[in-house]
């Protein structure tokens, strides 16, 4: 295991922030920390890079990796271009390539505004830099605390098809905290926390198939007459809809074959990561 974290848990006064979390994380592996504002994801995040310091409890490594953070919040110089604010930090490094910044530049595709200065970038690009920034020193693990947040959908999926692509070509282990529940899909391992407490850990698959229900919405000439005839109870019922919240795809299939007669339309979505995280977490606003 390269990292495992042991009743890891936090106190700042008499809350608790933090409560007797354990965790697992092997080398390669993608770990997606997910949950609501306050739930103790950072703070869990910060105290596996050692920037805090546990309460009880204690993470071990099985060596001394080298790691790779990128904060909410960026930690370059505004007014240094991203050639400068690169070297600067290439400088705090022993043992870095001379030529490291230079093809760090061209993997991440920031050749073309190296010469501007950081302040001056848009979001995207300030987030390229900052993955640049936490690579430098070629780390084994790389740790994400929301990367993407604020960012249009298009920069967010270059920058996830980025990651990925080292992750696969360099075996980097990435452990992420995340608002935007579809970054871990592709996750090898989903731990769900709520008042500093895991509710739940496996794969995305098992923690959308255990937690999460497929939703299959019928339009109908006689809505009323559809309903009796399904057993399952709606969850919600239109003039011209009905709508159902179903443990299996086949239970959909069946409820198809058997009423195609009242059916004008239909739409069937399996259950998301979004569903998983509600039905844990609850739907009431932090």
């Amino acid at each position: 295991m390269l990292l495992e974290a042991q009743h890891l848990t936090k106190t700042f006064g008499e809350h608790v922030a933090v409560n007797a979390v354990d965790l697992q994380i092997e080398k390669g592996s993608f770990t997606a920390l997910l949950g609501p504002n306050g739930a103790g994801k950072s703070t869990t995040m910060n105290m596996l890079i050692g920037l805090l310091q546990p309460t009880a409890g204690q993470v071990t490594y099985d060596h001394a990796p080298k790691l790779g953070v990128v904060f909410q919040g960026s930690v370059l110089d505004d007014i240094l271009t991203v050639q400068e604010n690169l070297q600067v930090r290439a400088g705090q490094y022993r043992h870095v390539p001379a030529d490291r910044v230079t093809v760090l530049s061209q993997q991440l595709g920031l050749t073309t505004f190296m010469s501007q200065r950081y302040g001056t970038l848009s979001g995207g690009q300030r987030r390229r830099v900052d993955i640049a920034r936490a690579l430098i020193n070629e780390p084994d693990i790389l740790f994400l605390d929301e990367p993407t947040t604020g960012l249009d959908i298009q920069t967010r999926l270059a920058i996830w098809s980025l990651v990925q692509r080292l992750q696969r070509e360099k075996k980097l282990t990435v452990i992420l905290t995340t608002h935007y529940l579809d970054e871990a899909d592709s996750a090898d391992n989903v731990v769900v926390i709520d008042h500093g407490r895991v509710l739940a850990r496996g794969t995305a698959a098992e923690i959308k198939n255990r937690y999460a229900t497929d939703q299959l919405t019928l339009t109908s000439p006689d809505v009323a007459q559809l309903s009796a005839q399904v057993a399952q109870k709606p969850t919600r019922l239109t003039a011209n809809q009905i709508v159902f919240s179903l443990p299996t795809m086949q239970t959909a299939l069946d409820i198809l074959t058997a009423n195609r007669s009242l059916i004008s339309n239909f739409e069937f979505r399996p259950g998301t990561m979004d569903d998983a995280f509600l039905a844990l977490t609850g739907k009431e606003m932090r």
